[in-house]
């Protein structure tokens, strides 16, 4: 049995991706988005869906010297001659904690909202979220995608991808769901307990009917830019060493005995 692919192919004058030729139906009429459905789906995208995937490739592209990006400024310190080795260093810590957070709240979402009906009314939405809040304290288990480290009044970012799912018609019981679990949130523990990016990104996924490992996925995708543009300015301006020295010098404090 032959070993093949239904995503590509090349033969000695042509290449073809999901049937299409790439020279002639490809290039030059697709844009990247667009490129990301075709490989992924065998089709282009609708126009609404173009919308959310640009936003969340956006979203995920950077937002300072966060964990990848410090990470990959590091390893382009000891590895300057590997630009692909400091943006896979950054986009290898891409866990549960960090970028992959997104997979875990849309699975959850998925998982959690499959009983409710799409136009369930607040009341059974508020009922489900309880639940939801219920189990997961009586397992002592924290859920993904709620609160943030910095914005704890909220997160600048979710109003924004609110609003551009519900104009795009993706605004549904996920979404839902997922306001209401931080209602129910604030209403026992008495403070604000807000939906942060990778909470909506997760929403997003999930009233968009898609695979939640592609929220990972995207979530990389759209970061590896903004990888790509830490090493481009750690060329120029470094910071990598300075975090290394910042190292240095605590580990010397922790070793020399005090002064007397």
């Amino acid at each position: 049995m032959p070993i093949k692919t239904d995503i590509g192919y090349t033969t000695p004058d042509t290449i073809w991706v999901r049937g299409r030729n790439l020279s002639t139906e490809i290039l030059g009429k697709l844009d990247f988005v667009e490129m990301i459905w075709l490989v992924t789906f065998g089709r282009t995208p609708e126009p609404r869906e173009k919308n959310m995937v640009n936003l969340l490739l956006v979203t995920a592209a950077d937002h300072g010297l966060t964990p990848s990006a410090i990470t990959a400024r590091l390893t382009w310190l000891g590895a300057p001659e590997s630009l692909q080795g400091a943006v896979a260093a950054g986009l290898l810590g891409a866990g549960n904690n960090f970028l992959g957070t997104v997979q875990n709240v849309s699975e959850i979402l998925v998982r959690e909202a499959a009983s409710l009906a799409d136009d369930a009314d607040d009341d059974t939405v508020r009922a489900r979220a309880a639940q939801v809040v219920s189990e997961y304290r009586a397992a002592r288990r924290s859920i993904p995608g709620i609160g943030h480290p910095i914005h704890v009044d909220g997160d600048p970012r979710v109003p924004t991808l609110m609003a551009v799912s519900k104009e795009n018609g993706y605004f549904g019981r996920h979404w839902r769901l997922a306001l209401a679990i931080t209602e129910e949130l604030r209403e026992r523990h008495g403070r604000h307990l807000p939906l942060n990016a990778a909470g909506a990104n997760g929403a997003v996924l999930a009233d968009m009917g898609l695979d939640p490992l592609l929220g990972r996925g995207l979530a990389l995708i759209g970061r590896a830019a903004g990888l790509v543009a830490h090493v481009v300015e750690e060329r120029s301006s470094p910071t990598g060493q300075q975090v290394w020295d910042l190292v240095l010098r605590q580990d010397a404090r922790n070793v020399l005995p005090p002064e007397r």
